[in-house]
């Protein structure tokens, strides 16, 4: 019997989803927080899906090549294109942002799997420091499940705000290597890649700050001591959220800042980041 996602026409995955090319190898190596969130989506849904990777410099035009305009914008107010995005072989929708995505699976596949956006007894988390960053990471006016959605922009919003913790961990293919650190130095404004990222005591300061921008979030996951997921022993994409910046974190800090993550307010993100990664952690 074929998957709810299965073309009709063959076993082949009707869902073909475009995610960037880090290092090989790629299951290993794929750290970007907006793609994974998506991808714990699909995987929680069970739906059938194939990858397509993309290296960073093509980005731009195999988003393009789609049909997906851009979801982010540069400080200058130029167009940020960048991925996930996700293609629905069956109905022809294109879909490039990671939360449309979540909305997109939960509507199309309302049977399969579990519920993405159950009701949660209080989403109100909101970043310290907000204000400091300077321009919407993803412009969004409409939307259903407003509690999630205000909930994934301030976490973006209290990882973002730490980025230069995780930008030089990041793994390319050496082909592309030098082009993508280019790419990013010029994004930044900064002298070299090296100059990207923060050292000694400001690096201290740095996760010094990010443990305490945190601390209302984990205090969420305290509330249901079945734990890991915010409501207990249920994940929803308010776990898939979170749970995507710490797999950016887990790829790109040094071994030993990223046990300090799992130990910090006593476990929870470290418990929440294992329970993903072994139950919807496949990359396919």
């Amino acid at each position: 019997m074929k998957s709810a996602s299965s073309t009709a026409t063959g076993d082949s995955p009707r869902l073909v989803y475009y995610d960037i090319a880090f290092a090989k190898p790629r299951e290993e190596n794929t750290a970007a927080p907006n793609p994974w969130k998506a991808r714990y989506a699909l995987n929680f849904k069970g739906v059938s899906y194939s990858t397509e990777w993309v290296q960073m410099p093509d980005i731009t035009k195999v988003r393009k090549s789609l049909g997906a305009s851009a979801c982010r914008k540069f400080a200058d107010g130029t167009d940020f294109y960048t991925l996930p995005v996700l293609k629905d072989t069956d109905t022809g929708a294109i879909v490039g942002d990671s939360f449309d995505i979540a909305l997109y699976i939960q509507d199309t596949f309302p049977d399969s799997g579990g519920d993405l956006f159950p009701p949660q007894p209080d989403l109100n988390y909101v970043c310290p420091g907000a204000m400091e960053v300077l321009i919407p990471l993803s412009k969004r006016e409409d939307v259903a499940y407003t509690d999630y959605s205000k909930f994934n922009t301030n976490v973006d919003w209290a990882f973002t705000l730490h980025a230069q913790l995780m930008g030089t961990g990041m793994r390319w293919d050496p082909e592309v290597e030098e082009q993508v650190k280019a790419e990013f130095v010029r994004r930044v404004g900064a002298k070299s890649w090296e100059d990207m990222g923060v050292y000694g005591e400001a690096r201290e300061k740095l996760l010094v700050s990010l443990k305490e921008t945190l601390t209302d979030l984990a205090a969420m996951y305290k509330r249901d001591t079945l734990g890991p997921f915010l409501l207990g022993s249920q994940a929803s994409h308010a776990d898939f959220i979170v749970g995507g910046w710490l797999r950016m974190m887990q790829k790109t800090l040094p071994e030993s800042e990223w046990k300090q993550v799992e130990e910090w307010h006593d476990g929870v993100f470290g418990r929440l980041h294992a329970a993903l990664q072994k139950n919807y952690g496949d990359v396919k």
